[in-house]
Order: structure tokens, then sequence, then C-alpha cells
């Protein structure tokens, strides 16, 4: 009896180690894509409110990282502008997330603010480690249905027709 307590303790060790290195595994996992659920953080203003996603409300969004020096980000910024011009706030949130220090962003806040974008700061890179942002531009396409409808890293202006694709499949899944 001594015997199989002991080896039950040692595959309960196990097990317990096992799941705790899933977990961890799970914790660290793979950048967010397609299909899945996005985390909900998606930078901080300038007045200290977080901002999040909020799939579920009636909107798509577009959360796109960028910096003032990404020559290929400051292209993609009038697109952004336009997307919510054209799909109309009520349809859809565009969130531009600079990954600049808090200095630099203030200097450009108002400037991002004003084009019509939800305007944000990624302090201590938290909102780039949850989306695993390793270049950027780097844009994620949430559909009202709480999912990735699209993750697009880079910019060219040769691929807006697939990006318009994209935003389109986001705002029919906002209209179910």
């Amino acid at each position: 009896m001594q015997h199989f307590r002991s080896l039950l303790y040692t595959i309960l060790a196990l097990l317990t180690t096992a799941a705790t290195t899933a977990c961890a595994a799970g914790a660290e996992g793979s950048a967010p894509s397609k299909g899945d659920v996005p985390p909900n953080y998606a930078g901080r203003q300038l007045d200290g409110a977080d901002v999040s996603i909020e799939p579920g409300d009636g909107k798509a969004y577009v959360i796109s990282f960028w910096a003032s020096w990404c020559g290929p980000c400051l292209q993609e910024l009038p697109v952004l502008v336009n997307i919510q011009r054209i799909a109309g706030p009520e349809k859809m949130r565009v969130i531009a997330v600079n990954i600049e220090d808090r200095d630099v962003y203030r200097k450009l806040e108002r400037q991002i603010r004003d084009l019509g974008l939800t305007s944000t700061f990624d302090l201590n890179g938290k909102a780039q480690e949850t989306y695993r942002v390793k270049a950027i531009p780097h844009m994620i396409i949430v559909g009202n249905d709480g999912r990735i409808s699209s993750v697009r890293k880079g910019y060219a202006k040769a691929a807006l027709e697939d990006l318009a694709a994209d935003l389109n499949q986001a705002l029919a899944a906002a209209g179910k």
C-alpha cells in the first residue's frame, strides 16, 4: 500500500508539473492570429486611461502599431484615417498604437486624434507583448464576432485591395 501511495504521489507531481508547464507555454504562446479572440488591451491615452477593444459592441476594430520614424507606418496612417472616415465610428473603431515613449507620443497625440483615430501609446511595451508585435506597421482587424479576421504585417500600396477585402469581411461580421 505504501508503494502504491508513493507511486500515486509521483504521478500527481508529474501531472502538476506538466500542467504548469503547459500553462506557462500557453501564457507565452504564439501571436494572436485569424480566428483567435484578441487581447483586449490596446494601449493607454495621455490621461492615463487604458483603451480596450470591446468585441460585441456592434463595431469592428482595426488596431495598428506604428512609430513616427517608420516610413511605411506614416504611409499607412492616411489609409487608417480613410478607413475610419468611410466606415464611420459607429461601425468601426481604428486604434493607432504608438510604440514610442510617452514624450514623443505627447507631441503626436493631438495630430492623430484630430485625424479621427483613437490614439494610444504602449506604456512599457505591454500591448506589443500581448499582440506579439515584432515589427511595424502591424495591423490586427477584429470583426464583431469577437475574433481576429486578419493580421497584416508591413505596408504596401499593392496590398490595399486585399486590405479592403479584409475590412469588408470584418464589417460584414459586425453587421451580424
